[in-house]
């Protein structure tokens, strides 16, 4: 995960990827696969994807149904 530092500013962060996100999950839940290619032109590489979901996942805003689909909880 990437926080904002000295050596990433916010736009290369995990941080600013978190908004692109949650505005494609907030209407509907989203398979995993077509989430991540729905954000895939904002990312650098996968992990970047795996970053923003651990992060959301921790702060308790997205989870994932038995049906494999993120929502949101806010």
């Amino acid at each position: 995960m990437q926080f904002p530092n000295k050596l990433y500013s916010y736009k290369n962060s995990t941080l600013s990827l978190i908004p692109v996100v949650l505005d494609e999950i907030k209407q509907t839940p989203v398979p995993v696969g077509e989430l991540y290619n729905r954000v895939k032109p904002s990312l650098k590489d996968a992990t970047d994807f795996i970053s923003v979901m651990d992060c959301l996942y921790a702060l308790r805003a997205a989870d994932i149904n038995d049906d494999g689909e993120v929502f949101i909880c806010l």
